[in-house]
C-alpha cells in the first residue's frame, strides 16, 4: 500500500513537472502525460506490467465525468449563442457522417467487415473535448468568426454522440442489434437530456433554498451532483454523459454563491483526472504491439483527418456561409484524445472478439492527433489567419471574473471625518463610484442623495474594477510594536520608487493613508509594488 501512494506521488510530480515545461517546447501537456505512461508500462523503464482492462474503464469513465461535467460548466453561453446551431450540428449530424464515412472507407480499403469497421468509426467520430480546451488555453489561442466557441462547444458534446454510436457498434458486433437499438436510442437521447434538465434544475433549488454556508461543502455538493447526473440515466440505459454536460452547461451559466471556488475546485480535478486518465492510457499501451498495427492506424488517420472530418465539416458548415478558412480550421482542430481511447477499452471490456487490435490501433491515432495537429493547431491558425489577437480566448470560458467587472469598497466614516453630518450629494465620491449601501447599527440603508452621513457608518461604494494582470503585486503587513513602521508617518518610511502603501485596515476602520498618516501597533498595511 505504502508503495503504490509513494508511486502515485511521483507519477502525479512527474506529470506536473514535465506539463509545466510542455508549451515551452511547444508539445500539448496531455500527450506528455501519455508518454510518461508508456515509460512507466510494460515495454517501459520501470516495466510495470498492467493490463487491466475493466479497471481502467471505471477509473477512466470516473475521470471523463468530471471533465465533461467542467466543460458544460465552462461553457459561456453569451459567447455560445451566436454558433449554437452550428455547434449542435457538428457534434450530432457530424460525428454521425465523420463516422458512417470512416466506417464505408475502412470497410473498402481495410477489408473490414461491415460491423467492425462501423465500430472503429464509432469510437473515434468525436473530437476530444480535453485536448481541444488544454491547447486553446494554454496557448491563448483567440479565434476568428466566433471559431473558438465553435471547438469548444462541439468537442465538449460531441462525447455522447460517439458513445451511443460505440454501444450500436457493440449491439452489432453481439448480434443483438435488431431489438436493442431503436430503444437503445431513444432512452440514451431521451433520459440523457431530461435527467441532465431534472438534476441541474433541483441542484440549483437546494442551494437556494438550503443555503450552504461552508465553501467545502459547495464542492462536496457539486461533486455529488456530477455523479448522480452521470449514474441516473446509466442505470435507465440513458447517456451519462449527454446528462453530465448539459448539468454543467446550467449549473455553470447559474448565478451560483461561491462560483469562483468551484471554478477553481474543478479546475484542479479536472486536471488531475486528465493526468490520471492519460497516464492510464500511456500504462495500458504496450509499445511493442505498435509496429503491428502501424499501418492500418496510419491509413484510418488519413481517412479521418483527409477526407471523413473534412466532409462532415464542409457539408454542415458551409450552409451557414462559413469561410473556406474557417471550415479549414475547423477540420485541423477535430483532435481525437482520450475519449476515443476510453470508448475502445470499453469495447476490449465487454470481452468481444474483433480481427483488429482496436485499443493500440485507436490509441496510435490518437497518439498522432494530439502530437501532430496539437502542436501545429497555433502554427495552423496563424498560416490560416483565423488569429484574433484583439480578444481574449478566456472570455470563451464560464469564469468567475466575470462578476468583477465592478466592486464593493466600505468606508468606516469615524468622528471628526470631513464626511461625518453631510449628505450623500454634498461629497466627493471617487470617480466612476457609486454609493450603494450604509451599515449603520446592525441596519441596513439604501442611501439616497439627501441622505446624511453619521459618524459610526459604515458607507459602501461601488467602484470600477481593475485587472492588473500581474503588473503589480499587493501585500499584507501586520504591524506590532516591535515593527520598524510602528508609529511612524508614512512619508517617514523608507520606501522603494516602485512602492505604495495603498491602505491601513484598523480594528474596524479602512483608512486610504497620505504621507501624514501614523502607522499603529496592530494595523494591517496593504502595500502596493510594481513588478520589475
Amino acid at each position: 500500500m505504502n508503495f503504490l501512494l509513494l508511486l502515485c506521488a511521483i507519477v502525479i510530480l512527474v506529470c506536473v513537472f514535465f506539463g509545466r515545461f510542455s508549451s515551452k517546447v511547444g508539445v500539448p501537456a496531455l500527450l506528455l502525460f501519455m508518454l510518461i505512461g508508456m515509460m512507466f508500462g510494460s515495454d517501459g523503464i520501470f516495466r510495470i506490467n498492467f493490463e487491466d482492462y475493466q479497471l481502467t474503464e471505471r477509473v477512466c469513465s470516473i475521470a471523463l465525468i468530471f471533465i465533461m461535467f467542467y466543460g458544460g460548466f465552462c461553457v459561456k453561453w453569451e459567447a455560445a449563442k451566436p454558433v449554437i446551431g452550428k455547434a449542435v450540428m457538428m457534434s450530432t449530424l457530424g460525428v454521425i457522417l465523420t463516422a458512417g464515412i470512416t466506417c464505408v472507407l475502412c470497410h473498402f480499403v481495410l477489408r473490414v467487415d461491415w460491423a467492425e469497421s462501423f465500430l472503429i468509426g464509432a469510437v473515434i467520430s468525436s473530437t476530444d473535448a480535453a485536448s481541444v480546451f488544454s491547447i486553446l488555453r494554454s496557448k491563448n489561442l483567440s479565434l476568428k468568426n466566433a471559431t473558438a466557441p465553435l471547438l469548444e462547444i462541439e468537442s465538449g458534446s460531441n462525447d455522447p454522440i460517439a458513445y451511443m454510436l460505440t454501444m450500436i457498434g457493440l449491439a452489432l458486433i453481439q448480434g443483438n442489434a435488431q431489438n436493442s437499438i431503436p430503444y437503445m436510442i431513444f432512452a440514451q437521447i431521451v433520459f440523457g437530456v431530461l435527467f441532465g434538465l431534472g438534476v441541474a434544475i433541483a441542484a440549483i433549488w437546494l442551494m437556494r433554498k438550503f443555503s450552504i454556508e461552508a465553501e467545502n461543502l459547495d464542492m462536496i455538493f457539486m461533486i455529488g451532483i456530477a455523479l448522480l447526473a452521470y449514474a441516473l440515466p446509466a442505470l435507465t440505459g440513458g447517456n451519462g454523459y449527454l446528462s453530465v454536460y448539459m448539468a454543467g452547461i446550467i449549473l455553470g451559466n447559474s448565478k451560483l454563491k461561491n462560483k469562483a471556488v468551484l471554478v477553481h475546485f474543478f479546475d484542479g480535478i479536472t486536471g488531475l483526472a486528465q493526468i490520471c486518465l492519460f497516464f492510464l492510457l500511456g500504462l495500458l499501451a504496450f509499445p511493442h504491439k505498435l509496429p503491428q498495427v502501424l499501418v492500418p492506424a496510419i491509413i484510418i488517420a488519413v481517412i479521418l483527418n483527409f477526407i471523413a472530418r473534412p466532409a462532415s465539416v464542409m457539408a454542415i458548415l458551409m450552409p451557414f456561409r462559413a469561410s473556406l478558412r474557417q471550415c479549414a480550421l475547423v477540420s485541423f482542430a477535430g483532435l481525437r484524445g482520450a475519449a476515443s481511447i476510453v470508448f475502445a477499452i470499453m469495447v476490449i471490456a465487454q470481452g468481444v472478439t474483433l480481427e483488429n487490435d482496436l485499443f493500440h490501433i485507436v490509441f496510435l491515432v490518437s497518439l498522432f492527433s494530439v502530437a501532430l495537429q496539437g502542436s501545429l493547431l497555433p502554427m495552423v491558425a496563424r498560416k490560416l489567419d483565423m488569429v484574433d489577437n484583439d480578444s481574449d480566448i478566456r472570455k470563451t470560458f464560464n469564469d468567475y471574473q466575470e462578476e468583477t467587472a465592478i466592486t464593493l469598497l466600505r468606508m468606516y466614516i469615524h468622528e471628526g471625518h470631513n464626511w461625518e453630518n453631510r449628505m450623500i450629494k454634498d461629497v466627493s465620491l471617487p470617480s466612476n463610484s457609486l454609493a450603494v449601501m450604509i451599515k449603520r447599527d446592525g441596519e441596513t440603508l439604501i442611501p439616497k442623495g439627501d441622505t446624511k452621513i453619521l459618524a459610526g457608518d459604515n458607507l459602501i461604494l461601488n467602484v470600477p474594477y481593475y485587472n492588473a494582470d500581474n503588473e503589480v503585486k499587493l501585500q499584507e503587513i501586520a504591524i506590532d510594536k516591535n515593527h520598524s513602521w510602528c508609529d511612524k508617518k508614512i512619508m517617514e518610511l523608507d520606501l522603494s520608487q516602485n512602492t505604495l502603501v495603498t491602505m491601513i485596515r484598523r480594528a474596524e476602520e479602512t483608512i486610504i493613508p497620505d504621507g501624514q498618516t501614523t502607522i499603529r501597533n496592530k494595523d494591517i498595511v496593504v502595500v502596493c509594488e510594481q513588478e520589475v
